[in-house]
């Protein structure tokens, strides 16, 4: 489905499915979709105010969990967010219960008329056991919760067919410690998982093999001096270039959202 969310047909079936039981695992998520939502201009703060409003908890209740919302400061026409799921029988339990339920019904609309396009979607999984985010015991803030200056920083590694094994392998025997060294601190780092599509009306980049990484910065002046540092550290190019990548790496600076869980 380019450009758009659902349409709603079909909602009788839709609208009789019961919430998804169970919690989510303490590493959230065991099924993530990184999502990057193109804007059209000057709407992002509309989408935003209207996501925090209608979408979170309307999600969480249907099984899934909202587990970070973002601001690009590199594009102001672009929102970036996280959703987890337990697994993808749930993935799709949960989609068909919120995009046929009630709150996307009364809500799409508003929310399509700031999508200029909403296909930008990787599906990944924890690169291995705790690489993936820890939300335990952290509390949504309230709608008008100040906005912090933590910076959120989400590399996204694309890697040739059967070398990606071997980049999550090294990431986290060298790579991770190095950059940490540097300032980063890590809060997760996932793989693509190729697991079909089990909704398909929302398409993900089912042909990309990456490696993603998040790391959070005392704010900008400090992820700025972490890139000088290992711009000037050979070492980080060596590993770098030992490893067969399809294109460089995407970075995307992220300032999280009021209500963001992930801070």
């Amino acid at each position: 489905m380019s450009r758009r969310l659902l349409s709603g047909a079909a909602l009788a079936c839709a609208l009789s499915a019961a919430p998804v039981a169970g919690a989510l695992a303490q590493d959230c998520c065991p099924i993530v979709e990184l999502r990057q939502y193109t804007l059209y201009p000057g709407k992002r703060d509309e989408l935003i105010a209207l996501f925090e409003e209608r979408f979170i908890e309307s999600q969480e209740a249907t099984g899934m969990r909202i587990a970070a919302t973002f601001r690009d400061l590199d594009d102001p026409n672009r929102f970036v967010w996280v959703r987890g799921f337990a697994d993808m029988r749930t993935r799709h339990e949960a989609l068909t219960a919120f995009y046929y339920g009630p709150v996307w019904q009364t809500w799409r609309n508003q929310a399509n008329a700031t999508l200029e396009d909403n296909d930008n979607v990787l599906l990944l999984h924890p690169a291995f056991a705790g690489s993936g985010f820890v939300l335990d015991g952290l509390a949504r803030p309230a709608a008008g919760a100040a906005v912090g200056s933590r910076l959120v920083v989400a590399t996204i590694y694309y890697l040739r067919d059967g070398s990606l094994d071997g980049f999550a392998a090294a990431f986290r025997r060298e790579m991770a410690p190095l950059l940490e060294r540097r300032g980063a601190r890590i809060l997760a780092q996932y793989v693509t998982d190729s697991s079909r599509n089990t909704f398909p009306r929302l398409p993900v980049r089912e042909k990309e093999r990456v490696f993603v990484s998040f790391a959070a910065f005392d704010g900008a002046a400090a992820y700025d001096r972490h890139v000088k540092a290992l711009a000037a550290d050979g070492r980080w190019q060596a590993m770098l270039a030992a490893h067969a990548m399809e294109r460089g790496p995407e970075t995307l600076r992220l300032q999280p959202t009021a209500r963001s869980l992930l801070r």
